[in-house]
């Protein structure tokens, strides 16, 4: 986002909306994040995409990526407050609207 580096580049969070559970880990450089369905029928789904973001206020950001299959992902997540929006469409048209919790984890340490 012109020049600004993105606030919780190297950060993880984990996003619950009930019947989809996903950890999201932007990467050190801020351009990148890689996401992990760990709960729900995809459960076990990967990838990395780049993002892009904007600072709405406060903790709040809009972040938005696409997807290899084509599918488009936008977040409204506010990192103060533990809350998440989501907003995503799948290749074939189909349009989902998702809310729940919003929570930091502990950085990955790799041995």
């Amino acid at each position: 986002m012109d020049g600004m580096a993105f606030p919780l580049a190297g950060q993880r969070f984990e996003v619950d909306y009930g019947d989809l559970i996903a950890t999201n880990a932007y990467g050190e450089e801020g351009l990148s994040l890689t996401y992990e369905i760990t709960g729900g029928a995809l459960a076990g789904n990967t990838a990395t995409a780049d993002f892009e973001w904007r600072h709405l206020f406060g903790g709040t950001y809009a972040i938005s990526w696409q997807e290899a299959d084509g599918s488009t992902v936008v977040h409204i997540d506010d990192f103060e407050g533990g809350r998440s929006l989501a907003f995503f469409t799948t290749p074939d048209g189909q349009f989902f609207r998702l809310e729940g919790s919003l929570k930091r984890l502990e950085p990955n340490h790799q041995n």
